[in-house]
């Protein structure tokens, strides 16, 4: 992703090639950790009445002779009220992990609420779903894999005509796949893919947000970047792992339809576009093929959600923001690892300074309120201007430089506006004419006070293509006790080279 600029250089003593190596070597390490960064949870519906709440929330935990009488009842009691009633009572039982295991131990248990589930009776099933998705809930994996009969019915009833039944089975379903590969391994050739592109043309947003949640849960399987997201031919796997046309991710609709749903405008749901982002973030992340996302338009979807984004903040509009920002920017800043800005201006603009400013009002919006969400805006500011003189011109001739400086006082992002600093001054003389002279020396003396090896390591390199470009800068330098500020990092093994390297660049030019 580095620029061969410095390439034309005289060697230095330290190599700028082997320090900018170093740099690409760190940063890769980053976004592998950030990829296999997961949100792996499960999701629970409980939708009592409210006269039903206290008891709701007064239920005990059940014995094996409870559990065995309210499956009884449910089953085979002379009135539906009273099977309703009975599965109630087990639904708030089933809330307990203690019987969630007396439930699962008792023989014959779950092929007794897998018939109720498949009842023709709509309030007895509904219940019995209710109960199946509170065992969906259980943070022991024997619950789920007890679950796995009943699999294939919620699959089934995803193509029924009710969008609270619809919802319900999304969400225990997803809850059910992020914990088990045996569900995994069932539902994926009954066609759980498909099932899921035909949710998605639902035009209830609680049944998207679900599909959402559930699509989700699957793309974060270990397998799914060999058995769930290709596209046909995209990866090699043996032939009996090979889905049918349309079974896989990318062979579907669903990333067309995702990036529709996601399309800024008076239709976009936050919930749902929140959802699908995440979704659209672990494809991402699976570096499957990223090449066919970027053709269905996602960097053109995504560049234009983060100038919406801006938007709302300026219109104070920023309620739940940052959970729609985290998404947009992860994805935005890993697939501009794959492809080089000025290669996908015609998508979006990418090359525009609407772009920039967008995302330093967004960086001023977490600094004050979501500070955790600041990483990720300087992750894709750093991608953005790795590759792009004109990014780099754009933050210079709008005074963003003093803004990013202000950051470099934050530990957690004190790194990435240094090597922000340095995709900046490694373009060459004219870009470093812009950093020096001003406010950046003497923060990076600042800095060589410091302690953190990584932190005042990229200050070297940021230090030596300063020095290099500007040797007026290195006259500073030296006025100002810059060899005193090295001499304290000189017996650190991890930076004595580039110490070395800075030292002898200031003297020497």
């Amino acid at each position: 992703m580095w620029s061969h600029r410095l390439g034309r250089l005289r060697p230095m003593a330290c190599g700028v090639e082997e320090l900018r190596q170093r740099r690409r070597e760190r940063e890769a390490e980053m976004r592998k950790a950030r990829r296999e960064q997961q949100l792996i949870s499960k999701r629970l519906l409980r939708e009592d009445a409210p006269g039903e709440a206290e008891a709701a929330r007064a239920a005990t935990v059940l014995g094996e002779a409870e559990v065995q009488q309210f499956l009884r009842l449910a089953q085979r009691g002379t009135e539906e009220k009273e099977r309703e009633k009975a599965l109630v009572s087990l639904r708030r039982g089933l809330q307990h992990p203690e019987t969630q295991q007396t439930f699962i131990r008792l023989e014959g248990s779950m092929r007794i609420l897998v018939g109720l589930l498949t009842s023709s009776r709509a309030l007895l099933q509904l219940e019995a779903a209710r109960c199946l998705h509170e065992l969906s809930h259980s943070e022991h994996p024997a619950v789920a894999e007890a679950c796995l009969p009943a699999t294939s019915y919620l699959l089934t009833y995803l193509s029924g005509h009710s969008s609270d039944f619809i919802e319900l089975c999304l969400y225990t379903l997803g809850n059910l796949i992020v914990e088990s590969e045996a569900v995994r391994k069932r539902l994926l050739p009954q066609g759980i893919v498909p099932a899921l592109a035909a949710c998605i043309q639902s035009p209830h947003v609680a049944v998207l947000e679900a599909l959402g949640y559930a699509l989700s849960q699957l793309l974060q399987a270990k397998e799914a970047p060999e058995k769930i997201i290709p596209a046909t031919g995209i990866v090699m796997v043996p032939t009996h792992n090979l889905l049918s046309a349309g079974s896989s991710i990318l062979d579907s609709t669903l990333p067309q339809h995702m990036l529709l749903l996601m399309q800024p405008g008076p239709k976009l749901n936050l919930g749902v576009a929140v959802e699908f982002a995440w979704c659209l973030h672990y494809i991402i992340c699976s570096q499957v093929n990223n090449t066919l996302l970027i053709t269905h338009g996602a960097l053109s979807t995504l560049g234009l959600l983060l100038l919406d984004l801006a938007e709302a903040v300026q219109r104070m509009e920023d309620a739940g923001l940052e959970l729609l920002a985290c998404p947009v920017l992860r994805c935005l800043s890993n697939l501009l690892t794959e492809v080089e800005v000025e290669d996908v201006g015609g998508q979006m603009h990418f090359k525009d300074e609407r772009v920039v400013v967008a995302l330093f009002i967004l960086l001023q919006f977490f600094f004050q309120k979501q500070p955790s969400l600041l990483p990720e805006g300087l992750w894709l500011l750093n991608n953005l201007t790795a590759n792009s003189p004109t990014l780099c011109t754009s933050l210079l001739s709008l005074d963003l430089i003093e803004p990013l400086l202000h950051l470099l006082s934050l530990s957690n992002v004190s790194v990435l506006v240094l090597t922000i600093l340095c995709n900046i001054a490694e373009k060459g003389p004219a870009y470093c004419q812009w950093l020096w002279p001003g406010p950046l020396l003497p923060c990076l003396l600042n800095i060589l006070a410091l302690s953190d090896p990584e932190v005042v390591g990229q200050s070297l390199e940021l230090l030596q293509l300063l020095f290099l470009y500007r040797p007026e800068a290195s006259k500073a330098f030296l006025q100002q006790s810059g060899l005193q500020a090295l001499e304290r990092h000189q017996e650190d093994v991890q930076l004595q080279d580039r110490v070395h390297a800075v030292c002898q660049t200031a003297l020497h030019g």
